[in-house]
């Protein structure tokens, strides 16, 4: 059976991954709520969803809050020399899929900027299996790389690849056919690219397809970069959780290099995506490469956890008569015990305890074990 590991709410959620990030080196970066609007025109295409809030600050400057929060920190991040290590917790602001009405989403994530290796992508993948690893046990990390897909399109046009692209990214055989026929594509080329589209399942289940799909040099470098990462993910115990599905494609006028999206048991759509963005770090005009990932907290609510937890160990109910010294004191000896408590005068109605202590002025008067 999966075991989920019950985040009581978002902020329980924040706390563990912070932990974690702060264990490798990274450094929590916080940010306004707000952004210029222009920002986020420029690189509509880097979002998920081109509907932003806007508003007229009182210079009269159009303003957005934030949609998303690598543009912020890959446009105001101030020094790319050597490796910068950040994590981030902010809320951020989107329409609903399918309606009109916008939300507040808890994000957290991370982004590790400046002079990118293969130590620091496979960092950030193993963080990103960690932290999923915080919410479930049963979790998958589906990774592919836009280097070994524009390298096998490299002959064609934008326009034609995108076309292309599309095909694969939804595992289309027969629209993938159909275009590279029009485009005058060859058929060795063709079947490559239907195979890419279908390749899907672990690492060493997949990989030495995936060399037979190899057409130069720099798709060799590709599987060679993969095999390192996979490498380095075996040493923290996680290569069984990695996937290769090169049916993972994001925006190739941002990113560059690996890709990946996270998934737990429960959840039917990704809960968590990155990936390697030098591109965009090059449009904002920075010469540094950059890797990262987010987390959307907002999904968690989806996860069919059993509602077995309670909201403390021991309810404590006391009669007001009693001494607080008394009430303090019974209150400090369970803690020291290791469980949690709740202090009350009344049963609320809606509590859920594992035991129920009632002290009066006579002292300890009834212990209830709840079922």
């Amino acid at each position: 059976m999966d075991k989920i590991k019950y985040i009581k709410n978002d902020e329980e959620a924040v706390l563990r991954f912070k932990n974690l990030y702060k264990q490798y080196g990274y450094k929590q970066y916080k940010m306004s709520k707000f952004e210029e609007y222009d920002l986020y025109a420029e690189n509509k295409n880097f979002l998920m969803n081109s509907n932003i809030i806007t508003f007229t600050d009182l210079n009269g400057k159009l303003m957005a809050l934030k949609p998303d929060v690598t543009l912020s920190i890959a446009k105001n991040v101030k020094n790319t020399d050597g490796v910068q290590k950040l994590y981030y917790s902010e809320n951020v602001y989107r329409a609903r899929k399918g309606g009109n009405e916008f939300k507040e989403i808890m994000q957290t994530g991370l982004e590790c900027m400046g002079d990118i290796d293969i130590y620091n992508v496979g960092e950030v993948l193993m963080l990103a299996a960690k932290s999923l690893e915080e919410i479930s046990d049963s979790y998958i990390i589906d990774i592919s790389h836009t280097g070994f897909v524009s390298e096998l399109f490299k002959d064609i046009s934008e326009d034609k690849r995108e076309v292309l692209l599309s095909y694969v990214n939804a595992k289309n055989p027969s629209g993938i056919k159909k275009a590279c026929a029009q485009f005058g594509l060859g058929i060795s080329l063709t079947e490559k690219a239907v195979k890419l589209a279908s390749l899907y399942g672990s690492f060493e289940d997949v990989i030495d397809e995936l060399k037979k799909l190899s057409i130069n040099n720099k798709t060799d470098e590709v599987i060679d970069e993969l095999e390192g990462i996979y490498r380095m993910l075996k040493i923290y115990d996680l290569g069984k959780n990695i996937n290769i599905d090169f049916s993972i494609i994001n925006n190739m006028s941002y990113y560059n290099g690996i890709v990946f999206k996270g998934y737990v048991s429960g959840i039917p759509s990704n809960i968590l995506s990155g990936g390697r963005y030098d591109k965009l770090l090059h449009k904002l005009g920075k010469n540094a490469g950059a890797i990262g990932f987010a987390l959307y907290l907002d999904m968690l609510d989806m996860l069919n956890i059993e509602d077995d937890e309670y909201d403390a160990d021991v309810l404590i109910m006391y009669d007001k008569e009693v001494s607080p010294e008394k009430v303090t004191a019974l209150a400090e000896e369970i803690t020291k015990g290791g469980e949690s408590v709740c202090v009350l005068t009344k049963m609320p109605s809606n509590g859920k305890y594992k035991r129920i202590v009632r002290i009066t002025e006579r002292g300890l008067e009834s212990v209830e074990t709840v079922d």
